[in-house]
Parts: C-alpha cells; sequence; structure tokens
C-alpha cells in the first residue's frame, strides 16, 4: 500500500502513468474502427494461424481495424534484423559495434524493413480472413482496393508504432510490450463473462437443478486460469544463478577478489519469440499460396494440404485397410518449432563464446572454471540444460489451448491461451521495476538536494 501511494505522490511517475493511459484510450478507439470498405461477417477463431496475430495486434484484428496489423510487422522485422547482426550480415555486424549512432542506422533499417514486411503481411491477412468468410467487401475487388486496404492498415500500423514510441520516451515500459499488454488485458474481462454465460447461465436456462454443475464447471475454468497464471510466473521469475568473481588486477586468477557477484539465466530467456517464429512459419504456406493461387480455398489438394499446417486441426489419415484415423501435424509442427526455436534464440541471446571473451577482458571467472574455451563450454552447458526446462514449459504453455480444443474439452472462443499470461507477466514486471527506479532515483534528488 504504501508503494502505490509513493507512486502517486510522485509527479512524474504519476504524470507518465497518465500519459501512458491516453495512449491505450486512443489504442482501443482505433482498435475498434473497422477498415472503410469491409464488413466483419464471423469472429475470428482463437486458436487458428491468425490468433497470434490478433494477440501482438492487441486484439484489434479481430474487428479488422485500422490498427489490425498492430506492432507485429516490428516486431518480426526486428527479430530478421537482430538475427542478421548476428555476424550473418557483415555490414550490420558492424553497425551493431558503432554503439548509438549505430543503432539509430540498425534501428532506421529496421524501418524500412517493416513497411515491407507490412504491406505482404496486410495482404496475407486481407486473403486470409475473406477466405475464411471472417470479412467482406463492400466494393468490387480490384489491384487498386487491395492497395487502398493495405495502405490503411500500414498507415495504422506506423501509428501504433509511433504511440508505442512516445510511450517509451514519456510513459512508463516498453512502449512495444505495453501495447499488446493493453490489449490481452482488455480482453481478459469479455473471456470472463463469455465463459460465465457458457458454463452458468446456460446451464441456468436449459435446467434449474444443474445450477450447481454450472457452478462447478465455471469455478474450475476460473481456477484453471489462476494456476496458469501462477505458472507462468513461475517460470518467468526462475533463473539459475552462476556465481561469478571479479579480481581486481585485471583478470589475474591468483588476484586478490574485490567483488562477487551472480550471472542469473532465465529459465525461459527467450521468452514468446519461439511462440512468434513458430506460428510464422506455420502461416507462411497460406499466405504464399495466396500470391500464387486465386481462391485457393475451393481446391480441396490444397486446404488438405494447408490443413497440416493448422495446429488447431486434425488431419484425416487412412490405414491400409482404408479406415481412417486422425493426426494432429499441426500441433506436432508447432511444438516442433517452439522447441527448436527456444535453443536457437536462448544462444543468441546469451552468446556464451562471446560470454567467455568478455569475462577475460574485464578480469572476470566463474569459480573453478578456467577462462577462455572452459568457460565458454561451461556456459553453453548449463545454458542447454536450463533452457531444456523453459522451452519444454513454453511448449506446454503453447500447447495447451490448442489441446483442450482439439479435445473439444472446451470451445476454441474460451481456450485458456498462456502465450498472453507469459507477455502479461513479463511486461508486469519490468513496469513495475522501472517504477520503482524512477522513485527511488527521484527520492536521492531529493536527498542530495
Amino acid at each position: 500500500m504504501k508503494k502505490i501511494v509513493a507512486i502517486f505522490k510522485n509527479k512524474d511517475v504519476r504524470e507518465r502513468i497518465l500519459f501512458t493511459l491516453m495512449m491505450f484510450l486512443v489504442f482501443r478507439i482505433g482498435s475498434n474502427i473497422t477498415v472503410p470498405g469491409v464488413e466483419l461477417t464471423s469472429s475470428l477463431g482463437d486458436t487458428d494461424v491468425l490468433s497470434l496475430m490478433n494477440l501482438l495486434g492487441g486484439g484489434a484484428l479481430q474487428n479488422f481495424s485500422v490498427f489490425a496489423l498492430g506492432v507485429s510487422p516490428y516486431i518480426t522485422s526486428s527479430i530478421i534484423v537482430e538475427l542478421l547482426s548476428k555476424d550473418v550480415l557483415p555490414a550490420l555486424t558492424e553497425l551493431s559495434k558503432q554503439g548509438q549512432s549505430g543503432r539509430k542506422k540498425i534501428e532506421m533499417a529496421t524501418r524500412y524493413l517493416t513497411l515491407v514486411l507490412g504491406a505482404v503481411q496486410a495482404y496475407g491477412i486481407i486473403v486470409t480472413m475473406q477466405n475464411s468468410e471472417v470479412i467482406a467487401f463492400t466494393e468490387e475487388l480490384t489491384f487498386w482496393v487491395y492497395a487502398k486496404i493495405i495502405l490503411y492498415l500500414l498507415a495504422g500500423s506506423m501509428l501504433v508504432m509511433w504511440m508505442a514510441d512516445q510511450i517509451t520516451e514519456k510513459g512508463v515500459g516498453n512502449g512495444v510490450s505495453m501495447i499488446i499488454f493493453a490489449g490481452i488485458v482488455s480482453a481478459l474481462p469479455s473471456q470472463i463473462i463469455s465463459a460465465t454465460s457458457y458454463y452458468f447461465l446456460n446451464e441456468l436456462v436449459t435446467e434449474k437443478s444443474r445450477i450447481i454443475a454450472g457452478a462447478l464447471k465455471l469455478g474450475l475454468y476460473l481456477v484453471t486460469l489462476v494456476l496458469i497464471i501462477v505458472f507462468v510466473t513461475f517460470i518467468e521469475k526462475s533463473i539459475r544463478k552462476i556465481p561469478v568473481q571479479h579480481s581486481g588486477t585485471g583478470g589475474a586468477l591468483n588476484a586478490k577478489v574485490n567483488n562477487t557477484s551472480f550471472l542469473p539465466m532465465k529459465i525461459n530467456s527467450a521468452g514468446v519469440i519461439p511462440v512468434i517464429f513458430g506460428s510464422s512459419i506455420m502461416m507462411a504456406p497460406a499466405v504464399i499460396i495466396s500470391f500464387a493461387v486465386e481462391n485457393y480455398t475451393s481446391n480441396e489438394t490444397i486446404t488438405n494440404v494447408l490443413n497440416i499446417f493448422n495446429q488447431a486441426a486434425l488431419t484425416e489419415m487412412k490405414w491400409f485397410d482404408g479406415s481412417t484415423w486422425y493426426m494432429p501435424w499441426g500441433l506436432i509442427i508447432y511444438v516442433f518449432l517452439i522447441f527448436v526455436f527456444s535453443f536457437f534464440y536462448s544462444n543468441l541471446t546469451i552468446n556464451p563464446e562471446q560470454l567467455a571473451e568478455d569475462f577475460q577482458k574485464s578480469g572476470s571467472y566463474i569459480p573453478g572454471v578456467r577462462p577462455g574455451n572452459e568457460t565458454h563450454r561451461y556456459v553453453k552447458r548449463v545454458l542447454n540444460r536450463v533452457t531444456l526446462l523453459g522451452a519444454t514449459a513454453l511448449t506446454i504453455i503453447a500447447a495447451f489451448p490448442v489441446v483442450l480444443t482439439l479435445l473439444e474439452i472446451v470451445p476454441s472462443s474460451l481456450a485458456l491461451g498462456g502465450t498472453g499470461m507469459i507477455i502479461v507477466v513479463g511486461v508486469s514486471s519490468e513496469t513495475y521495476k522501472q517504477i520503482e527506479g524512477l522513485i527511488a532515483a527521484d527520492t536521492h534528488a531529493s536527498a542530495v538536494a
């Protein structure tokens, strides 16, 4: 309670919070303005290939609003540029080593790439949602109609990026993360209301004697939601501490040790990046085919092939005797991609080789481990063991709502997604730390004055 009072007493923090809330309000208003020339004909499924994009767009895609793209193209561009700057593209690698000026040039390149990817992504979304009969057009489709709608979506995405920059500069938290956070949190009340209607009110209307059964189902649903939040919080907060000592004479192992600290290694150091990568790859075949084949949904062969890349669908298989069975190939591919990308991105984020070099240069070392190659191997071994736990947990969290839907335990509209919870927990934690830092800095400045 004292910390809450301290937050509202601090003028700078109070103004930052109010500014962030104003940006949230503008974003929510824009998220409900449907793109001109388009009307919604059905709701967007919660576990199809567009679900993650709707999540990253702060829920704006389900209304096909002017903010439908959200920050998704920027996130994808950032990931691609970051990967290319890891000794893949020499020019970007060189820029990443040039300090502030290099980072500005990389950021500009990221924004240009965002425009290109945003245009491709916008066209893919239009075609996919049209073929899924989620949207319909109020005028005859021509090249210029497509170009106009893509332009609307790109303009909305650029505006959302500007709002995110303003939140980072004048508000609290990371702007991109806060935009996504706002969309996820805003959807929670409606999901709980839908669950209440589905599990409780429907039972009450159908047969009053089943009111207890409906209440129990609703209670179990809410308890499961809380348990998911607890599990995600536990995973996000779990770290493996590697003790690190800093010698007082530039790295000699026999020097007097004047400081001891820890190298924190998160269980899930990759965050939700593997889920984004996995979902992007799963959606890629549909986007590519939409460019090459017109009205591909009427082609049964293409539809069956694309069904394999739909994590929320079962693929019909045939035995030798002619009987049929079903296999969740989409879910299997999805889980495999998340698992592989978890290891890939964790090793990019925490580069053991670079870490070993930095330790040697700064005179730091891990007790009992020789500097250089041995430190490199030790950190890599620990990282892979930790990532195994993190990748398993992330896979369970991402696959959980899909499994519930495939088993028909809950409808897709009520699927309990853990991916959104990872973002909510992570953003909440980082924002709270920033607010604490601002209050501490202000307190220190007042004491000095």
